[in-house]
């Protein structure tokens, strides 16, 4: 796993504990409202890169932050792939074609 994404990977981690940590709740009840084990919750805080994706939703569901992943790979601030998706359109329109209407009912 590349050092950069180890790093996020880390600081989602620290984020969730920091967010239940500032709610009161200890590691077994955010792990029993988010329905999942409490060595699973710990492991994610830790960073672990082997979390499932599904328990990280869960877990911020579970915490009322699940709104903020509506910003994560959001194809509109996609500056990259939208520069890619223009070059690679046609520069002109083409003609319509013909259709053979012989099966149309």
């Amino acid at each position: 796993m590349p050092f950069e994404a180890r790093k996020l990977t880390y600081q989602l981690g620290q984020r969730i504990r920091i967010a239940r940590i500032r709610r009161g709740w200890s590691v077994a009840e955010l792990a029993s409202k988010a329905g999942i084990a409490r060595n699973t919750l710990t492991t994610l805080e830790l960073g672990s890169p082997g979390t499932a994706v599904g328990v990280c939703i869960t877990v911020l569901w579970a915490l009322g932050l699940d709104g903020s992943l509506d910003a994560v790979a959001d194809p509109d601030t996609d500056l990259h792939g939208k520069a890619l998706e223009a070059s690679q359109r046609p520069t002109r329109a083409s003609k319509p074609r013909k259709r053979n209407d012989d099966y149309d009912f």
